[in-house]
């Protein structure tokens, strides 16, 4: 390691900061264009030090449906705003997280442990889905065509589908919910949020921002709890909610898939993933490497975007592989609001053991450890960037998608073996791939059976483009031009002439 982790709270200043911040973010219900409070509150704790930073509002099923029904009270006189003013109240809304980008950037440090500089990212990328969205708002578009047959004419329109349910992951607190958020918005569609219990209160200063950037009472509501079965269950159920996005593990989406069945209620799932980083030998070997760091070591690993699988061929393996282990090394591990820090901790403790578990398990099986291999310091859920060879194909470090700081290393020899290893896996949400061969590039990306590609690039997540996947990754996708249709149904008339 480069440097130990520093545990302290930081400097007075800083704690000062801390202080003042926590002080302004909301800790209650947003129902109904109000703040409330619940019967019991659920701690939210740093994962840095294990230190309490605040209490927020437990969430009850009385509280759940007290925001569907705020929602749906709100969605017609939403769904007949002038596309125009709802891209307005967008536009504004992106504007005010920009203008607070040091804040909800310090409140994902806090509550996720993402290093600052990744959080001021992550608010940059959250809010550009507000302003990409209040620009596709006003294009909502049907058509009017002849009847090939003959005697009438066709008119399509589009409209939303009616309340929704966002259900959001930890790891990015900020963009997860703007990401359903903002097209639901555009399309004329009331939200019910329900954020992760570990990091509430970004979500709570995102729907603040929200309501001072003019979106109306009932039209997003903010439910936090730790009761999400007893919570969203009765929500799934109910007639009056018309659409379910998730993003999540993948178990946790097959239980709401089966949930919603019944009511054929309209779903978008954006589920796991085990991504492939293939490198090829005539791959640039410096532009490979930074892709590596980038798609593995990101928000520290918790992405679902994140490398999980490093095959390289056997050319350059010895080569990439040293390179890989000493820029990990490299990498300084300690709070995210500590100077020149880029590793934070894992969310939890369940996190970092489960992370620990699967590296003993594939070194008990034969890997070797380049470098890293352990938890790091004694408070806080730290675990070392760690490069492995050697691991037998049915580790779990490569079977499983694995949450953390960790790049088992394997190689391969020819293009076939390596699309057999990359497609070998129930998940497809996304993969990456570095060769100099243009048509090699190609090819390989046709045939991977991902939802999104990252060729010679090491991020792919943008709100210009279409993200999702396939197979047990999920279906739907979020952001580009086809992230508005999620939120929308088609009406067709027929016109006698």
């Amino acid at each position: 390691m480069s440097a130990a982790v520093d545990q302290r709270a930081g400097s007075g200043a800083q704690e000062r900061r801390e202080r003042d911040l926590l002080s302004r973010v909301p800790t209650g219900l947003f129902v109904g264009g109000r703040w409330r409070g619940s019967g019991r509150t659920v701690e939210v704790e740093d994962p840095a030090t294990g230190a309490v930073l605040t209490s927020v509002a437990d969430a009850e099923p009385a509280d759940g449906a007290d925001a569907l029904a705020a929602a749906a009270t709100a969605q017609r006189g939403w769904a007949r705003t002038p596309t125009r003013e709802r891209a307005e109240v967008l536009r504004r809304a992106y504007e005010a997280v920009v203008a607070r980008t040091e804040d909800f950037a310090l409140l994902m440090t806090l509550e996720m442990g993402k290093p600052l500089a990744q959080a001021r990212g992550e608010v940059a990328y959250g809010a550009e889905f507000l302003r990409w969205f209040s620009e596709e708002a006003p294009r909502l578009a049907g058509r009017y065509s002849d009847n090939p047959a003959g005697g009438s004419r066709l008119l399509t329109s589009k409209g939303p589908v009616g309340p929704v349910l966002a259900i959001t992951p930890w790891n990015f607190p900020l963009a997860m919910g703007t990401r359903k958020v903002a097209p639901a918005l555009a399309a004329g569609c009331t939200v019910v949020l329900k954020p992760a219990t570990q990091t509430p209160l970004t979500s709570l200063l995102l729907a603040q921002v929200l309501a001072e950037a003019g979106v109306p009472d009932g039209v997003v509501n903010v439910v936090t709890t730790t009761r999400t079965r007893e919570v969203t269950g009765p929500l799934v159920a109910d007639p009056r909610l018309r659409k379910l996005t998730f993003t999540g593990s993948t178990p946790v989406g097959r239980q709401l898939v089966r949930q919603s069945a019944d009511r054929l209620l309209r779903v978008s799932m954006e589920l796991g993933g085990n991504a492939p980083f293939l490198v090829f030998d005539d791959a640039d070997l410096d532009a490979a490497v930074e892709g590596a760091v980038l798609a593995k070591m990101r928000n520290t690993g918790e992405a679902c975007t994140a490398a999980n699988r490093f095959l390289v061929q056997r050319g350059v393996a010895a080569e990439f592989t040293r390179r890989l282990a000493d820029r990990l090394a490299a990498m300084p591990v300690g709070r995210g609001t500590e100077e020149g820090v880029e590793v934070g901790p894992l969310i939890d403790a369940r996190a970092r053991d489960d992370v620990a578990a699967r590296v003993r398990e594939a070194v008990d099986a034969g890997a070797r450890v380049l470098t890293g291999g352990g938890p790091v310091g004694e408070r806080g859920w730290f675990y070392a960037p760690t490069v492995l060879t050697d691991v037998p194909p049915g580790a779990r470090l490569l079977t499983e998608e694995t949450f953390g700081p960790v790049a088992p290393v394997g190689v391969f020899d020819t293009e076939e073996e390596a699309l057999a290893r990359a497609n070998d896996t129930e998940h497809g949400l996304v993969a990456y791939v570095f060769t100099e061969s243009l048509r090699r590039g190609l090819r390989v990306a046709d045939e991977l059976d991902t939802g999104m590609v990252g060729l010679n690039a090491g991020i792919v997540s943008t709100a210009a483009a279409p993200f999702g996947g396939v197979k047990a990754s999920g279906f739907g996708r979020e952001g580009g031009a086809e992230g508005i249709e999620e939120y929308l149904e088609t009406k067709y008339v027929g016109l006698g002439l």
